[in-house]
């Protein structure tokens, strides 16, 4: 029998095992006990519901207290119990029925557990509940304090200047600060989107026509009444289903993170890439080694995790989003052991957020190298002049820079001589001649410190 305190090292998953101090928070919407709770807490807030109707059986003092308690303090204890009926039943949902029908006294009204609806309502529901917790919490705090992160690497490196780069080669100058801000604006565009995806839920029975709720009841207003009541959820009630909820809302749900976790996939990259440049330096933990071998190494290993982690759960994400929108005629259960994998989609994604929180805890900007890099290169200025021609009529402005600085080492001086031969306004030369290539960064400032 495993230890508690060694199941880190025992663990099949990764996020269960050595990443389990970073996805830990996760398993209170993803777990097993997760899903258990959350369907408990779908059943009791049925059975509530229906007892309010005049039709039907209400609950006593004790017994609403009872679901109460079932519904906001529901323990590994309880999960445990529900766990065993499941030997028996080899039924999941029909375990929980179970065992919220041991806990109420009255007989008559244990027949309201579960009352007229198929698993599915259940699950979906918890499902759905799991999802808008994780989006809301987890989710919104590790992404949102991203941001702020970020923002304020943009602000403090908004005056730095440096080379960018297009298809891998130097072109007009831009400032680090930018750059970062670039990705702060995808984010919160991507973000937004995220947040405004429609979390949906049906309560409508076997095949979604309320057959057994009709030939119970049939003078009540069922739709009405499963509407009213996800509503209380905190959900929307989608009218037209299967047994199952299509699950296109999911769909959504994780194409919006996907879109997310490449934005920052893009981010570790170019990370990583100034790293190697120099113009980023790593700070240097005396405890940490960088290389097995190479003593002088400082590898920027939490951009690698990240990259890593974002990598899988875009891989699984697209597959649950492609997955779960398709199900045999009414139903088929592929899509619950599918659903199972969505705690995992999330966790690499967690990984990966507080992976790029301490990678750039750990940043140091390289100025002077950039600095310099930058000075190095005034070929970047021929846009600046031909620019400025055309702005005074010169049609073949970019074919005269184009024969002048291609294959040739350019510098300042021959720059200036240049435009000594250019027919333009003497204070246009004057402004050019003193442009140096730190200079000529645009709004690039600007944009940096709006963000």
């Amino acid at each position: 029998m495993i230890e508690q305190n060694n199941f880190s090292l025992t663990a099949v998953s990764s996020i269960d095992g050595r990443y389990h101090d970073k996805s830990a928070d996760l398993s209170q919407y993803f777990s097993e006990y997760a899903l258990i709770k959350y369907r408990v807490f779908v059943e009791c807030a049925w059975l509530n519901h229906i007892s309010q109707l005049p039709e039907f059986l209400s609950l006593n003092p004790h017994e609403l207290q009872l679901v109460e308690r079932l519904m906001k303090d529901f323990t590994l204890n309880d999960a445990s119990r529900v766990k065993e009926i499941e030997k028996i039943t080899n039924h999941d949902v029909k375990a929980v029925e179970y065992f919220i029908s041991e806990q109420i006294q009255t007989e008559k009204l244990k027949s309201l557990v579960h009352f007229a609806c198929t698993s599915e309502d259940i699950n979906n529901l918890a499902y759905a509940l799991a999802l808008n917790e994780y989006r809301s919490r987890t989710f919104n705090d590790n992404v949102n304090l991203l941001i702020d992160t970020l923002r304020k690497l943009a602000i403090e490196t908004a005056e730095n200047p440096m080379l960018s780069f297009t298809h891998g080669q130097i072109a007009s100058p831009t400032t680090m600060g930018k750059e970062i801000a670039v990705i702060i604006n995808r984010l919160n565009s991507q973000i937004q989107q995220i947040n405004q995806v429609e979390i949906l839920g049906k309560i409508n029975g076997a095949v979604g026509n309320f057959n057994a709720h009709i030939a119970a009841y049939p003078e009540l207003d069922w739709p009405k009444i499963s509407e009213q009541f996800i509503e209380e959820l905190g959900l929307k009630s989608n009218p037209y289903t299967t047994q199952i909820e299509p699950h296109d809302w999911i769909a959504e749900y994780c194409h919006g993170m996907i879109r997310i976790n490449n934005i920052l996939q893009d981010f570790c990259v170019d990370v990583w890439l100034y790293i190697s440049k120099g113009y980023f330096k790593s700070k240097a933990i005396s405890t940490e080694t960088g290389s097995s071998t190479m003593p002088h190494k400082v590898n920027p290993i939490d951009f690698e995790n990240a990259e890593g982690n974002l990598g899988l759960s875009v891989a699984l994400l697209d597959y649950l989003s492609i997955k779960l929108t398709k199900s045999r005629l009414q139903r088929d259960l592929t899509d619950s052991t599918t659903l199972r994998n969505l705690g995992i989609a999330f966790g690499y994604q967690i990984i990966a957020l507080k992976s790029l929180l301490k990678g750039i805890s750990k940043l140091e900007l390289n100025e002077e190298l950039m600095l310099e890099e930058l000075n190095q290169e005034p070929s970047v200025l021929a846009e600046a002049i031909q620019t400025v021609m055309r702005k005074h009529g010169i049609a073949d402005a970019y074919e005269q820079l184009k024969a002048f600085t291609r294959g040739k080492v350019i510098t300042l001086e021959n720059i200036i001589e240049f435009i000594d031969q250019v027919d333009i306004p003497e204070a246009d030369k004057v402004r050019l001649k003193v442009l140096k290539p730190e200079d000529y960064i645009g709004l690039a400032k600007d944009l940096a410190k709006n963000i």
